[in-house]
C-alpha cells in the first residue's frame, strides 16, 4: 500500500500506529509538511505529546515534530515543556505512575486548549502516551473538534515492561478503542 498524500486524508480521521522505530513520526512529519506547503498551516494545530528524542536503555524513544521540520512556526503548536517516558524512566511501578499521571497533567491542558479554540485540522504526535492515563473523555472531546485528524501512536511490544501497573494494557485498550474511530488506520511495522 502506498503511502497517502495529505489531500487523500484530508476531511477523515486518521491514526497511524506501529511498534518503536517504524517510521510513525517520519510519516507524520510528511503529512504535516504537505498541509502547511498546501497553505493549510492556519487551519492546523500540533499537539505534540512525545518527549524530546532520547535513548534509554538502548532504545531509541521520543521525537517531537518540532525535532524533525522546521515548519511548526507556521502552524499552531501545543507541546508541554516535558514529557516523561513512563516504562523506560520509572524504576519501579509506583514510579511510574506517578510519571504517568504527571504526563497526563501536563497534556490535559493542551487538550482543553485546542476544544477551547479548535482548528479544523489536528495533528497528534504519539496520542498513546496520554491514553497510557486512562483518559479517553479529554481526548475524544478534543480530536472530536477536528474535520481533519492526523495522529500516531505507539502500538507494540518493546516497551511493554510497566511493573504490573496495568499501563501497558490500558494503553492498548484505548488504542484500540481510538482505531475504532478512524477512517483509516495506518500500521507500520
Amino acid at each position: 500500500m502506498r503511502e497517502p498524500s495529505f489531500l487523500d486524508v484530508l476531511g477523515k480521521r486518521v491514526l497511524i500506529y506501529g511498534d518503536v522505530g517504524t517510521g510513525k513520526t517520519r510519516l507524520t512529519v510528511r503529512l504535516l509538511e504537505e498541509a502547511v506547503r498546501l497553505g493549510f498551516g492556519k487551519e492546523t494545530t500540533v499537539i505534540d505529546m512525545a518527549p524530546k528524542s532520547t535513548t534509554i536503555r538502548g532504545i531509541r524513544v521520543g521525537g517531537r515534530l518540532s525535532e524533525a521540520t522546521d515548519l511548526t512556526n507556521r502552524l499552531k503548536y501545543l507541546a508541554p515543556r516535558r514529557v516523561e517516558t513512563p516504562r523506560l524512566a520509572a524504576r519501579n511501578g509506583k514510579e511510574l505512575l506517578v510519571l504517568v499521571k504527571k504526563n497526563r497533567s501536563r497534556i490535559s491542558k493542551l487538550l482543553k486548549q485546542y476544544t477551547g479554540k479548535p482548528t479544523p485540522i489536528l495533528f497528534v504526535n504519539d496520542i498513546s502516551i496520554y491514553l497510557q492515563s486512562g483518559d479517553f473523555r479529554t481526548l475524544s472531546s478534543a480530536i472530536s473538534k477536528a474535520s481533519t485528524l492526523v495522529a500516531n501512536g505507539y502500538y507494540g511490544k518493546a516497551l511493554s515492561n510497566d511493573f504490573s501497573t496495568g499501563v501497558s494494557d490500558l494503553e492498548q485498550k484505548l488504542m484500540d478503542k481510538l482505531a475504532a474511530m478512524m477512517d483509516l488506520k495506518i500500521h507500520l511495522t
